[in-house]
């Protein structure tokens, strides 16, 4: 027992590791692109549990991945190019989930997440023109 005792003292009194960035120093503009990251890998799992989409999986993963590490480039003094990622990014949902709604007509979930995402683009695209050089 008190070796355990001794390791587990040993790992609190250690620095926590720094993955990619100092997580106590994100800026408020990564916000919006972690959440929205999220979001989507959420609904990718979603609708591939409900209904077993695998498009929706794939889809979910990679671009809720992309905006995710947008994130991150936005966090460690990479704001152009992370704003950037996650404009293109969330363009891309909102051209693809637009024609889906128009393709089928209903809101869920594709208007949902075409609106979600043209707020998102908008919003990147704004933030990635304040940051150009």
């Amino acid at each position: 027992i008190t070796s355990y005792y001794y390791l587990l003292s040993y790992l609190l009194e250690r620095p926590s590791p720094q993955l990619f960035f100092n997580m106590s120093n994100i800026p408020g503009s990564a916000h919006p692109a972690f959440g929205f990251g999220a979001i989507t890998i959420a609904g990718g799992l979603l609708g591939y549990v409900r209904k077993g989409s695998k498009p929706s999986l794939g889809a979910g993963v990679v671009c809720g991945g992309l905006l995710i590490a947008s994130g991150a480039m936005i966090s460690s003094d990479s704001q152009y190019n992370g704003h950037s990622l996650a404009a293109g990014t969330s363009a891309l949902m909102t051209l693809s989930m637009g024609h889906r709604l128009f393709k089928t007509g209903k809101f869920m979930p594709a208007g949902m997440v075409s609106v979600l995402a043209a707020a998102s683009m908008g919003y990147h695209i704004n933030k990635a023109l304040e940051w150009k050089d």
